[in-house]
């Protein structure tokens, strides 16, 4: 199983990784980052780099947890824990919009999307070959892909 890992001690706090997420997931057909609207709630990113409060930064990404708070709290079945890939999956088309995930996940991944009708959470990059795209843009390698 393949997992994120973060050394925050390398993160600047450029937001690379969060913009190379919303590029990958962008739902308007556009390519380019040049071309991706950031004010545009749809283009909401699957991780987020937050201040320390002491010059630092701290990335918070989801970890696919072996027992996954937001997924063991889904009532609808919309998050599961897929035992052969480590990754929670997430299905918009079970959720039921309770938000139980985003309540209950201890670092604070799963966020509500603009309309409320759905969560926003890290999918690894599946639709990617090449892997995650946070991975990929990071200049100080801070976000690296290991198997665990």
């Amino acid at each position: 199983m393949k997992r994120i890992f973060i050394d925050p001690a390398k993160c600047d706090g450029c937001k690379n990784c969060s913009l190379a997420c919303m590029e990958s997931h962008r739902q308007d057909g556009g390519t380019g980052l040049y071309t991706l609207d950031l004010t545009d709630p749809a283009n909401q990113s699957r991780n987020r780099i937050i201040s320390d409060g002491k010059g630092g930064y701290s990335p918070i990404f989801c970890r696919h947890c072996d027992s996954p708070d937001c997924a063991n709290t889904c009532m609808s079945g919309a998050l599961e824990k897929n035992q052969e890939t480590g990754l929670v999956t997430y299905d918009k088309d079970k959720c039921a919009a309770c938000f139980m995930c985003v309540m209950s996940c201890r670092y604070g991944v799963p966020a509500v999307d603009p309309e409320r009708t759905r969560i926003i959470k890290c999918d690894f990059c599946a639709h990617l070959e090449e892997g995650p795209a946070c991975v990929r843009a990071c200049p100080k390698k801070a976000i690296e892909v290991r198997e665990v």
